[in-house]
């Protein structure tokens, strides 16, 4: 692609090169290629079910080792919750459904009911504006982090204090809890207000230091636009237009972060205290089983250092690859010497490990646990959103028709190896999974892209175990109504 001297100028600028600008290009043209999953993840298949019996020594296990290590929790908080609010929009423009009408009915059950009290008995459209707009509380604008979700009889609570009482629970160690929110340069200085004010009374409470960071999706991550024809789109001045790339943005900012072990969550989930348990219980069990794994890995890499590897071990490595990770290797592999089977196990034990959490499948949009194919003919365990399969291939289908489980983005990743050092992550990327959509501006079509999904595409290429979690933990809000759902009132 020609550009400009201009325009290199606002590429450099942006914090890109021009040969990945050309790469986004040619992503347009040729379209990203459908990833090839071989067959649903289920239990006994790639799924793991923690027996009952087991949870407290697991838990335990998990306790015992946390004080020696550093811990975090990750939380995407970017996402404004504007879409939260598309009928109470509608209905500010005159146009009510049934969802506008129960919000209503139950607006004294919502949290947020008391800052509204000054206008509640104003007509609906007064109610609805000192909710939605910036003349109130600007619900509308704001991010969903900054929402207040829950009632408790000391005032009530948003996202964001959620999970500083979850981080207590479970990032904690030996009182100290760090917690990174990656939130949108506009609001975060209302997210470290928000932070000031209420830090002290938490610390207080539950007895632990909390060290609070923040960042926001680098412009650099941002992905050109073009033309209906891939030629690139220009603003009313000339300039290239660059969007922000989607959550796989974020790799960046989980790459900047220096911990042993990180827990994943979007801001959106949380519950009340009163159900609180089970997260806690299945994140130390998801951080027990990845430690538990990592150690496994130690001790293997450890016998591949070794100048003699003796055909037992050798043996014992690929049932560990097979049954424990879930890896399958290329055909033909049985007839490869052995030194270039001794570098495929170096390649492939050498790599980020995630544990992710998995809820049974009831309808929720979402990624879901395959066994798919990789680029190096090897078949491991991936999470697959139903954009990236070939829904027009009758086989394809039905193996995604069978997925029993999908990701609520319930992560626990560790991200160092066994020197301690941490891994390049966006090295492990599969750049091969982005995602192209139609969008508009100034009234003229567009495509724009997203970089692979941070729990899919980025992540592509880490160490990967999948174990299943109960319904109870995934509870997003994706409506305003969602609020009044029993998982979310007092209990």
């Amino acid at each position: 692609m020609q550009f400009t001297e201009i325009d290199q100028h606002q590429i450099l600028a942006q914090g890109a090169t021009l040969e990945q600008v050309d790469e986004q290009i040619q992503h347009f043209v040729d379209n990203f290629p459908f990833l090839p999953v071989i067959k649903a993840a289920t239990v006994g298949d790639g799924l793991i079910r923690v027996d009952e019996q087991a949870l407290a020594g697991i838990v335990a296990g998990f306790d015992q080792k946390a004080p020696a290590l550093s811990l975090l929790k990750f939380v995407p908080a970017s996402g404004a919750a504007t879409r939260m609010f598309k009928s109470l929009f509608a209905a500010l423009e005159g146009k009510t459904d049934k969802s506008v009408e129960e919000f209503f009915t139950r607006l004294s059950d919502f949290a947020f009911y008391d800052a509204l009290k000054g206008v509640s008995g104003e007509p609906n459209q007064h109610v609805l504006s000192a909710l939605l707009t910036e003349e109130g509380l600007d619900y509308g604008n704001l991010p969903k982090g900054l929402l207040l979700f829950h009632r408790y009889p000391e005032g009530p609570r948003t996202p964001v204090e959620e999970h500083l009482v979850e981080g207590a629970a479970y990032a904690n160690s030996n009182g100290r809890v760090r917690i990174h929110f990656t939130v949108s340069p506009e609001h975060r200085s209302r997210f470290e207000d928000l932070i000031e004010r209420v830090q002290p009374d938490y610390e207080a409470r539950l007895g632990v230091t909390f060290e609070i960071t923040f960042s926001e999706q680098k412009k650099s991550t941002d992905t050109i636009s073009v033309n209906p024809d891939n030629t690139p789109f220009r603003n009313a001045d000339g300039s290239l237009l660059f969007r922000p790339a989607g959550h796989g943005a974020l790799i960046e900012n989980l790459n900047d972060i220096d911990a042993d072990v990180v827990f994943i969550k979007n801001i959106d989930n949380v519950v009340p205290d009163a159900l609180k348990e089970p997260t806690i219980t299945y994140k130390k069990v998801l951080g027990s089983i990845l430690l538990d794994i990592q150690q496994q890995i130690f001790r293997f890499q450890e016998i591949l250092g070794d100048d003699m590897i003796s055909e037992g071990y050798l043996a014992e490595l690929d049932e560990f690859l097979r049954v424990t990770l879930c890896i399958l290797p290329p055909d033909g592999f049985d007839t490869w010497l052995q030194d270039e089977k001794v570098e495929y196990f170096r390649r492939k034990l050498d790599r980020p490990l995630r544990a992710c959490g998995m809820v049974q499948n009831v309808g929720e949009p979402g990624g879901g646990p395959f066994w798919a194919k990789n680029a190096d003919g090897s078949v491991s365990l991936q999470i697959v959103e139903s954009a990236q399969i070939d829904l027009n291939n009758p086989e394809q289908k039905q193996i995604f028709d069978q997925a029993t489980h999908f990701n609520p983005v319930d992560l626990v990743c560790a991200l160092k190896n066994r020197e301690g050092e941490k891994y390049n992550l966006p090295a492990y990327r599969d750049p091969q999974t982005g995602f192209i959509t139609a969008k508009s501006k100034d009234g003229k079509e567009l495509k724009a892209q997203e970089l692979p999904g941070l729990w899919n595409g980025a992540m592509a290429d880490w160490n990967t175990v999948f174990v299943e979690v109960p319904l109870i933990t995934f509870n997003p809000v994706k409506t305003v109504n969602d609020l009044l759902r029993k998982e979310h009132q007092p209990g």
